[in-house]
Protein backbone atom coordinates (compact mmCIF):
# COMPACT_ATOMS: atom_id res chain seq x y z
CA UNK A 1 0.00 0.00 0.00
CA UNK A 2 1.45 3.55 -0.55
CA UNK A 3 0.83 5.50 2.31
CA UNK A 4 1.92 9.14 0.85
CA UNK A 5 4.05 10.46 -1.48
CA UNK A 6 6.76 13.14 -1.75
CA UNK A 7 7.53 14.96 -5.00
CA UNK A 8 7.58 17.69 -6.89
CA UNK A 9 3.82 18.84 -9.28
CA UNK A 10 4.69 18.48 -12.65
CA UNK A 11 0.81 19.56 -13.71
CA UNK A 12 -1.94 19.99 -12.66
CA UNK A 13 -5.41 19.07 -14.48
CA UNK A 14 -8.46 19.42 -12.04
CA UNK A 15 -8.64 17.31 -10.31
CA UNK A 16 -6.03 15.44 -10.80
CA UNK A 17 -2.08 15.87 -9.96
CA UNK A 18 0.76 14.69 -12.00
CA UNK A 19 3.55 14.40 -9.27
CA UNK A 20 7.04 13.52 -9.76
CA UNK A 21 8.73 11.49 -7.11
CA UNK A 22 12.53 10.74 -8.32
CA UNK A 23 11.77 10.74 -12.34
CA UNK A 24 8.36 8.58 -12.24
CA UNK A 25 5.32 10.40 -12.47
CA UNK A 26 2.07 9.26 -10.68
CA UNK A 27 -1.58 10.60 -11.74
CA UNK A 28 -3.52 11.58 -8.47
CA UNK A 29 -6.89 12.23 -8.00
CA UNK A 30 -7.54 15.20 -5.19
CA UNK A 31 -10.66 17.11 -3.76
CA UNK A 32 -10.24 20.62 -4.68
CA UNK A 33 -9.39 21.53 -1.02
CA UNK A 34 -5.97 19.80 -1.84
CA UNK A 35 -5.49 20.89 -5.76
CA UNK A 36 -6.30 24.58 -4.32
CA UNK A 37 -3.16 24.29 -2.29
CA UNK A 38 -0.90 23.40 -5.22
CA UNK A 39 1.41 24.88 -7.46
CA UNK A 40 3.37 24.12 -10.41
CA UNK A 41 7.52 23.24 -9.25
CA UNK A 42 5.59 23.02 -5.95
CA UNK A 43 7.21 20.29 -3.33
CA UNK A 44 4.37 17.92 -1.42
CA UNK A 45 3.45 15.44 0.47
CA UNK A 46 0.09 13.88 -0.27
CA UNK A 47 -1.71 11.18 1.63
CA UNK A 48 -2.62 8.48 -0.53
CA UNK A 49 -5.32 5.96 -0.70
CA UNK A 50 -5.39 3.27 -3.73
CA UNK A 51 -7.99 1.78 -5.13
CA UNK A 52 -7.70 -1.50 -6.77
CA UNK A 53 -10.13 -2.93 -9.26
CA UNK A 54 -10.24 -5.26 -12.07
CA UNK A 55 -9.64 -2.87 -14.61
CA UNK A 56 -7.79 0.20 -13.04
CA UNK A 57 -5.80 1.21 -10.24
CA UNK A 58 -6.36 4.42 -9.20
CA UNK A 59 -4.09 6.87 -6.65
CA UNK A 60 -6.30 9.21 -4.57
CA UNK A 61 -4.57 12.19 -2.56
CA UNK A 62 -4.52 14.84 0.19
CA UNK A 63 -3.03 17.71 1.95
CA UNK A 64 -3.22 16.11 5.67
CA UNK A 65 -3.83 12.94 7.19
CA UNK A 66 -7.02 13.66 8.56
CA UNK A 67 -8.52 14.68 5.22
CA UNK A 68 -7.34 10.94 4.04
CA UNK A 69 -8.89 9.37 7.00
CA UNK A 70 -12.45 11.34 6.02
CA UNK A 71 -12.48 10.05 3.11
CA UNK A 72 -11.79 6.52 3.97
CA UNK A 73 -14.38 6.68 6.30
CA UNK A 74 -17.16 8.07 3.66
CA UNK A 75 -16.07 4.98 1.63
CA UNK A 76 -17.12 2.83 4.23
CA UNK A 77 -20.83 3.85 3.88
CA UNK A 78 -22.99 1.83 1.63
CA UNK A 79 -23.46 3.73 -1.85
CA UNK A 80 -20.86 5.91 -1.46
CA UNK A 81 -17.73 5.37 -4.00
CA UNK A 82 -14.57 7.05 -4.64
CA UNK A 83 -15.93 9.88 -6.95
CA UNK A 84 -18.45 10.42 -4.36
CA UNK A 85 -16.31 11.21 -1.56
CA UNK A 86 -13.99 13.08 -3.17
CA UNK A 87 -17.46 15.49 -4.15
CA UNK A 88 -18.32 15.70 -0.54
CA UNK A 89 -14.71 16.90 0.59
CA UNK A 90 -14.50 19.00 -2.39
CA UNK A 91 -17.53 20.65 -1.86
CA UNK A 92 -17.69 20.86 2.21
CA UNK A 93 -14.54 21.54 4.35
CA UNK A 94 -13.64 18.54 6.64
CA UNK A 95 -15.34 20.87 9.80
CA UNK A 96 -18.44 21.78 7.33
CA UNK A 97 -18.91 18.18 6.62
CA UNK A 98 -18.40 17.14 10.58
CA UNK A 99 -20.95 19.95 11.93
CA UNK A 100 -23.30 18.64 8.74
CA UNK A 101 -23.34 15.00 10.06
CA UNK A 102 -23.59 16.21 13.56
CA UNK A 103 -26.65 18.89 13.22
CA UNK A 104 -28.38 16.28 10.55
CA UNK A 105 -28.17 18.65 8.39
CA UNK A 106 -29.52 17.08 5.27
CA UNK A 107 -30.42 20.25 3.18
CA UNK A 108 -26.37 20.53 3.19
CA UNK A 109 -25.36 17.25 2.03
CA UNK A 110 -28.04 17.00 -1.07
CA UNK A 111 -26.85 19.85 -2.54
CA UNK A 112 -22.89 17.68 -2.91
CA UNK A 113 -23.58 16.68 -6.65
CA UNK A 114 -24.70 12.90 -6.91
CA UNK A 115 -25.93 12.87 -2.93
CA UNK A 116 -29.65 12.47 -2.66
CA UNK A 117 -31.96 12.35 0.03
CA UNK A 118 -31.51 8.60 0.93
CA UNK A 119 -27.85 8.75 0.80
CA UNK A 120 -27.89 12.17 2.64
CA UNK A 121 -29.70 9.66 5.44
CA UNK A 122 -27.46 6.88 5.05
CA UNK A 123 -24.47 9.01 5.23
CA UNK A 124 -25.94 10.89 8.56
CA UNK A 125 -26.49 7.37 9.94
CA UNK A 126 -23.57 5.46 9.37
CA UNK A 127 -20.85 8.52 9.73
CA UNK A 128 -22.46 10.35 13.27
CA UNK A 129 -20.32 8.24 15.50
CA UNK A 130 -17.17 7.97 13.78
CA UNK A 131 -17.65 11.65 13.26
CA UNK A 132 -18.19 12.65 17.27
CA UNK A 133 -14.31 11.80 17.85
CA UNK A 134 -13.00 13.70 14.56
CA UNK A 135 -14.86 16.49 15.39
CA UNK A 136 -12.55 17.72 18.55
CA UNK A 137 -9.90 17.79 16.61
CA UNK A 138 -10.82 19.97 13.94
CA UNK A 139 -9.64 23.66 13.44
CA UNK A 140 -12.67 26.21 11.98
CA UNK A 141 -10.92 28.51 9.57
CA UNK A 142 -8.54 26.92 6.86
CA UNK A 143 -7.89 29.16 4.25
CA UNK A 144 -6.02 28.30 0.98
CA UNK A 145 -3.14 29.61 -0.28
CA UNK A 146 -3.40 32.44 -3.53
CA UNK A 147 -1.97 30.41 -6.31
CA UNK A 148 -1.60 30.35 -9.83
CA UNK A 149 -2.39 27.46 -12.07
CA UNK A 150 -0.49 26.52 -14.78
CA UNK A 151 -2.09 25.66 -17.88
CA UNK A 152 -5.94 27.00 -18.72
CA UNK A 153 -7.25 30.25 -17.96
CA UNK A 154 -8.75 30.95 -14.32
CA UNK A 155 -11.77 30.45 -15.67
CA UNK A 156 -11.49 27.54 -18.10
CA UNK A 157 -10.01 25.51 -14.95
CA UNK A 158 -12.53 26.57 -12.30
CA UNK A 159 -15.52 25.43 -14.91
CA UNK A 160 -13.16 21.93 -15.48
CA UNK A 161 -13.07 21.45 -11.57
CA UNK A 162 -16.67 22.13 -11.32
CA UNK A 163 -17.33 19.61 -13.98
CA UNK A 164 -14.92 16.89 -12.52
CA UNK A 165 -17.52 17.13 -9.24
CA UNK A 166 -20.74 15.75 -11.07
CA UNK A 167 -21.86 19.39 -12.35
CA UNK A 168 -23.13 19.55 -15.47
CA UNK A 169 -21.13 21.97 -18.26
CA UNK A 170 -24.07 24.73 -18.11
CA UNK A 171 -24.30 24.63 -14.21
CA UNK A 172 -20.66 24.88 -13.53
CA UNK A 173 -20.05 27.94 -16.53
CA UNK A 174 -23.11 29.95 -14.23
CA UNK A 175 -21.55 29.27 -11.10
CA UNK A 176 -18.53 30.51 -12.79
CA UNK A 177 -20.26 33.15 -15.01
CA UNK A 178 -21.80 34.90 -11.57
CA UNK A 179 -18.46 35.02 -9.84
CA UNK A 180 -15.46 35.40 -11.91
CA UNK A 181 -15.75 39.43 -12.09
CA UNK A 182 -14.71 39.28 -8.24
CA UNK A 183 -11.81 37.26 -8.71
CA UNK A 184 -8.33 36.39 -10.76
CA UNK A 185 -7.17 33.02 -9.16
CA UNK A 186 -8.88 29.63 -9.69
CA UNK A 187 -8.96 28.68 -6.53
CA UNK A 188 -10.94 31.95 -5.59
CA UNK A 189 -13.26 31.48 -8.59
CA UNK A 190 -13.65 27.79 -7.96
CA UNK A 191 -14.54 28.54 -3.79
CA UNK A 192 -16.75 31.21 -5.00
CA UNK A 193 -18.80 29.15 -7.42
CA UNK A 194 -19.38 26.27 -4.52
CA UNK A 195 -20.33 28.72 -2.23
CA UNK A 196 -23.34 30.02 -4.49
CA UNK A 197 -24.38 26.65 -5.81
CA UNK A 198 -24.65 25.67 -1.47
CA UNK A 199 -26.80 28.58 -0.91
Amino acid sequence: MIGCLIGEVFALEAPTVLLNVNGVGYEIDTPLSTFCQLQKGQKVTLWTHLVVREDAQQLYGFSDAQEKTIFRTLLKVNGVGPKMALGILSTLSVELLVHTIEHDDINTLVKVPGVGKKTAERLMIELRDRFKTLAQGTSTAATMPQIQFAANSPVAEAEAALQSLGYKPLEAQKAVAAVKADYTESADIIRAALKSMMK
